[in-house]
């Protein structure tokens, strides 16, 4: 029975060039063998719906082929088998090959799915482990001066016996008996365009091309094993809430000797009362009394650094802002710090005695 293109992609017959496209990268990336990891079944039927996909996308996807196509339907293989008005096909005739490179397809699509590895630095380190995310929570000082944390994390690390091989130490190195030393597995499949030569990885021995004759009994040869790491972080002075922390190498271990992922720590930085930060400065509010804002007056205020005076001088109205220099938080890249701005509120009275009102109304005039 002749394959129906159009619903292997997943689209209508009206389809347009953008949409095949955009259907095929879909199911490209949904498919693709590497995706199944270990397990053979997956990888097996990854790569058939891979390569039907492919073969799909290679009619419909030339105006001249898929025109040929929607004439003879259903009988497309017999008339490609007669000869009849097949001409436009070409190279994809009994004696053409289309060779399919899924480590290529892996490169080409690495950006936008994700895998971004090339055959070369996959084979030489194995699975790279995964990045791990997580967030820690810090006191508003600690952000502003810097500070040592720990953080706990359960995740994959090498396997101390065999140092993240995934070999028993005693046991001897030899050729991979399913890819006879080349780190590749190559198929061809046979297909009305010609033949399909597809290249993979070869999962037994992660591209390697030797394997040991024993597992690691330790980590049934993943290289890898779980456990509780207590990691030491510094937190930098100056650093704000929300931003991340990037700890090369520290996220889960890659298996086979492949590339640990990285660790990102988002820092949750708690509010302090006494102060509001924007960027490198600090703002704070000083309230003055009537009689100290008309008379001037020293005050006492509090920063990062401690108590220090504050002269109010005579007539200062709400909301004067005096700059304290320097006393801000710590530039997180460069030298220096941002500055303490104090702006002042004067609280007009609402309990006045006889006497008072006396001297204002004499104030007053």
């Amino acid at each position: 029975m002749a394959k129906d293109y159009y619903a292997i992609l997943g689209v209508s017959k009206s389809a347009s060039a953008d949409e095949m496209k955009k259907a095929y990268r879909k199911l490209a990336h949904e498919f693709h063998p590497d995706k199944a990891g270990y397990d053979a079944k997956k990888k097996e039927h990854s790569e058939k719906k891979f390569k039907e996909i492919n073969e799909a996308y290679q009619v419909l996807s030339d105006p001249e082929k898929r025109k040929q196509y929607d004439q003879f339907g259903t009988t497309f293989e017999d008339a490609r088998r007669d000869g009849a008005g097949f001409g436009g096909f070409g190279g994809f005739g009994q004696a053409g090959n289309i060779n399919i490179d899924f480590e290529d397809l892996e490169d080409l699509f690495g950006g936008a799915f994700g895998f971004g590895r090339s055959r070369q630095s996959r084979q030489a380190r194995g699975t790279s482990g995964r990045d791990i995310e997580v967030s820690i929570t810090v006191e508003f000082r600690e952000a502003v001066f810097g500070a040592k944390k720990e953080i706990s994390l359960y995740k994959t690390v090498a396997c101390e016996n065999c140092k993240g091989s995934g070999a028993d130490p005693k046991s001897k190195i030899v050729s991979c008996s399913t890819c006879h030393g080349q780190g590749q597995i190559e198929s061809v499949q046979n297909t009305i365009f010609g033949q399909f030569r597809s290249v993979r990885t070869c999962s037994s021995c992660a591209g390697q091309g030797s394997r040991a004759e024993k597992l690691c009994g330790s980590c049934a040869g993943t290289g890898v094993v779980k456990e509780t790491v207590v990691l030491r972080v510094d937190i930098p002075a100056g650093i704000s809430d929300g931003e991340v922390i990037k700890l090369t190498s520290q996220g889960e271990a890659g298996r086979a000797g492949g590339e640990s992922g990285d660790l990102y720590i988002r820092v949750r930085v708690k509010p302090d009362p006494r102060f509001e930060r924007r960027d490198n400065d600090i703002w704070t509010q000083q309230k003055l009394t009537f009689a100290e804002a008309a008379l001037g007056t020293i005050k006492e205020i509090v920063t990062l650094d401690g108590a220090v005076k504050l002269t109010i001088p005579e007539g200062t109205q709400t909301g004067k802002i005096f700059r304290l220099a320097g006393k801000g938080v710590p530039y997180l890249k460069g030298r220096g710090r941002g500055d303490h701005f104090v702006e002042t509120v004067v609280a007009t009275p609402t309990k006045l005695s006889k006497r008072q009102r006396e001297i204002l109304r004499e104030f007053n005039e």
